[in-house]
């Protein structure tokens, strides 16, 4: 693309930094990433694809911090990996031809919800718990699921995973996040491959950003490892509510759109 400058680029650079930071701990790097992307001059389709691609560096280098440091068995997840990998692949395909609507209704609610169970549940996170599925149903309940979902629509997709690890499975906050590492770098693998096959992946951007998400995905990891749930539930429910917000003023007809403006009013 003629328009990408050594300024915008720079400025891509930085998107990715602070996309991969973000996205190592809680999720949500696309809020920063798919608009600077946009503003780059790519179309809806193209920043889509071009943020999955370079998202991918990201989670896989958050991946493998937190695999060396034994906070996820990778040999453990090959369900995890077949399950998603197949539901993001059927997402990915079903955007093309379904619309997203019922998306945007659905998902704020979620959002919401897993915020407040982080939020007003002070000792949830922090040391494992009694599970409620075995890993196997669990992944392929999940797996399929929320794996369609990244493909289909995306946002708040580490933050759902986050709660299915924890309300779920039981895992405490930072053993959940490793985790969540692992399936999203899936979905983004498996939704990349169709969107390069398609050719909507814009490879400049995604080089220049996939370095700046190598570079704050390993910072992130390293944060929370550090800070453990200190750090990654305040900005597991900062995430999710920024999401939710989005997602809500984006669509006036999403139901709390209305109900805003109707209070307002």
């Amino acid at each position: 693309m003629e328009n990408l400058t050594i300024e915008i680029l720079g400025w891509l650079f930085l998107a990715g930094l602070a996309g991969g930071f973000v996205d190592s701990i809680a999720g949500g790097g696309g809020l920063i990433t798919v608009p600077a992307l946009l503003m780059a001059g790519l179309n809806p389709v193209a920043a889509l694809a071009t943020n999955k691609a370079s998202s991918m560096f990201g989670s896989f280098t958050a991946t493998l911090t937190y695999a060396r440091k034994g906070h996820v068995n990778l040999r453990d997840m090959k369900w995890a990996i077949a399950f998603t990998f197949t539901g993001s692949a059927i997402g990915t395909l079903a955007v093309q031809i379904l619309a997203s609507d019922i998306m945007t209704q659905v998902i704020p609610f979620l959002l919401i919800a897993a915020a407040m169970y982080f939020l007003f549940g002070p000792k949830i996170g922090e040391v494992d718990r009694h599970h409620y599925l075995e890993q196997k149903p669990f992944y392929f309940i999940f797996g399929l699921s929320l794996g369609f979902y990244d493909g289909f629509f995306g946002p708040g997709t580490g933050s759902l995973w986050a709660l299915a690890f924890v309300a779920v499975l039981g895992f405490n906050m930072l053993k959940a996040t490793a985790h969540t590492k692992v399936v999203n770098f899936t979905s983004n693998f498996s939704s990349f491959l169709f969107f390069a096959f398609a050719g909507h992946v814009v490879w400049v951007p995604t080089a220049v950003m996939a370095v700046g998400q190598l570079l704050g995905a390993r910072l992130g990891a390293n944060t929370a490892m550090k800070h453990g749930t200190r750090v990654i539930k305040p900005l597991l429910v900062t995430v999710s509510l920024v999401i939710t917000t989005k997602l809500v003023y984006d669509d006036p007809d999403n139901f709390i759109h209305k109900l805003v403006v109707d209070l307002l009013a």
